[in-house]
């Protein structure tokens, strides 16, 4: 299960600590199944697109683009599969923090809450 305690402690920490991975190249869609799995939720073809997508978003902007526009973006991209509740039906803890997470990046500028974008 997503640990929002760590996650807040890594919000905190220094921003080369803030994503799950030290070294964003070394992230393999292999380690997001195995994360995933061990928090109980399997990865299909459409979580790994959004992760996809995600990962593309943070090496064509790096940390510039904030929550607000991701989300914004992530909502016109998967648009033609449900949208906004696509997206949680995918993350059901923020597709933000929690596909931000499996994909080893850090939280993106902006993000307070790290459930950002949560029905809790």
């Amino acid at each position: 299960m997503l640990d929002i305690n760590k996650m807040m402690a890594q919000a905190h920490a220094d921003p080369a600590m803030r994503g799950h991975l030290v070294e964003l190249d070394h992230w393999t869609e292999q380690q997001a199944i195995e994360m995933a799995r061990a928090d109980g939720l399997e990865l299909t073809d459409a979580h790994l697109g959004m992760i996809r997508y995600l990962r593309d978003c943070y090496a064509d902007h790096g940390g510039t683009i904030n929550a607000r526009m991701l989300m914004q973006s992530l909502e016109t991209e998967f648009a033609g599969m449900g949208g906004h509740r696509f997206l949680y039906t995918l993350f059901p803890h923020g597709p933000i923090a929690q596909a931000s997470r499996y994909a080893g990046l850090p939280m993106p500028p902006g993000t307070r809450d790290p459930s950002f974008g949560t029905t809790h």
